[in-house]
């Protein structure tokens, strides 16, 4: 069962039209398709993916679960929306709630397991060890980690592990979801949930039908599930000690996709075979990218469709970008079909798709230090958002930590320049 479902507010303009999940990444992929990747080559082939929020973009790039080779008569990709019943008719209140709205799609086929998965992480995973792991230690619930600094866990769900020499895991002791100071436990106890759940089908089904029975306000497993499953349950935790990328946030799913670069990259989609939906956006149709007598390539990732006559650095370009002569484009990413006109520079921006910059425009290169009047905990770092299907026209300048709301047309920007941390709409 996947999380796919929700929309965040710190991914700002890029998730307006579409859930986290199905948010371009890495030039090529959306986010969804790392936990899909991993799944298959872990011959796990049966998902239900919960979605709720403008579930368009997902379903349309999931499609029937051709592109990870889940069709067949034991094999099935399946979303699962919010429905109405006769007795129930509600969004989904929480992810938790999700989950147990769907106990009848479990009840059809009749699992042993659970795995419950987030669907905006970014790593590679083989599933198995960690249910080998489960089922050696008779557990009810395992749940996977990852080591974290202690400063850092008032950010995530945190567990105390029981570590046992030479194994992988070991017996979760305490669990606290965001916690508003940092656990007073050993450096060494204390990780980080990768929101990977792998219960027993049957206490899964208890555990969330308790909890529907407290007429609960809240329903998630980080919050109200998992504290309590730790007290009643045999919990165990699993230690992975690979990559883990966040895309929670602007900075995380910016900082997350540069991850793709250098020398040695800490994201290998190759090495990690991840699959994408290669219909979707028509990335299977495009030409081979096109690269001008005159461009200037460095350490970036280009993808077919691209035309560039300028000079990109440390970028990432979706399928079908343009760059136009005389452009410089350094610490961005810019979505499908995006199109930068000649003479423009564009420093730590991230455009959605379809965007159009016009001729001579200077983009990002403002006081970093200015934070955004909209988002001003999330956008504060020098990134710069422009929405889907923005135009921009010639010659305007905006500053750094700014967004540009979706499909603005040219008649919209009353300015030639924009400071810092101005929001456009």
């Amino acid at each position: 069962m996947i999380l796919a479902g929700g929309r965040v507010d710190e991914l700002s303009v890029l998730t307006l039209i579409r859930p986290k999940a199905a948010v371009p990444f890495g030039g090529l992929y959306r986010v969804i398709d790392f936990p899909m990747s991993n799944l298959m080559h872990s011959g796990i082939e049966n998902v239900g993916i919960l979605s709720q929020y403008r579930s368009y973009s997902l379903i349309n790039h999931i499609g029937n679960g051709a592109s990870w080779e889940m069709v067949g008569r034991d094999r099935s990709v399946t979303i699962l929306p919010p429905f109405k019943t006769q007795t129930l008719s509600s969004w989904y209140r929480g992810n938790a709630d999700a989950v147990y709205q769907n106990l009848g799609y479990l009840r059809i086929h009749r699992p042993d397991l659970v795995l419950v998965l987030s669907g905006d992480h970014i790593y590679s995973m083989n599933y198995n060890p960690l249910i080998e792991f489960h089922l050696e230690n008779r557990a009810d619930l395992t749940m996977a980690f990852t080591r974290i600094n202690k400063a850092q866990a008032t950010r995530f769900g945190v567990g105390r592990i029981e570590l046992e020499s030479g194994k992988p895991g070991g017996r979760l002791l305490e669990y606290a979801e965001k916690p508003e100071t940092s656990p007073d436990w050993p450096e060494q106890e204390c990780w980080a949930s990768l929101t990977i759940y792998l219960f027993s089908a049957k206490v899964l089904a208890e555990v969330l039908a308790k909890h529907a029975q407290s007429d609960p306000t809240t329903y998630e497993f980080g919050r109200d599930i998992i504290p309590a499953a730790v007290k009643n349950y045999r919990v165990f935790g699993y230690a992975y000690e690979g990559y883990w990328g966040y895309t929670r946030t602007i900075d995380e799913y910016w900082q997350t996709n540069m991850d793709m670069l250098g020398e040695k990259p800490m994201i290998e989609p190759e090495r990690w075979k991840i699959r994408t939906n290669l219909e979707h956006s028509a990335v299977r149709d495009r030409p081979p990218a096109l690269i001008g007598p005159q461009a200037k390539i460095e350490n970036s990732l280009i993808y077919s469709g691209c035309r560039v006559y300028g000079a990109v650095k440390n970028s990432i370009l979706f399928p079908g970008v343009v760059i136009g002569e005389n452009v410089q484009v350094d610490d961005s990413i810019l979505m499908f079909d995006a199109k930068v006109a000649p003479e423009c520079v564009l420093h730590k921006v991230i455009t959605d798709s379809e965007v159009e910059i016009g001729r001579g425009c200077l983009i990002g290169n403002g006081d970093p230090t200015i934070h955004n009047e909209e988002y001003s905990d999330l956008l504060r770092s020098g990134i710069t958002l422009i929405g889907r299907g923005a135009i921009l026209p010639e010659g305007i300048t905006i500053g750094s930590n700014c967004i540009v709301h979706p499909e603005l047309e040219p008649s919209r920007f009353h300015e030639k320049v924009y400071e810092s941390g101005v929001s456009i709409s």
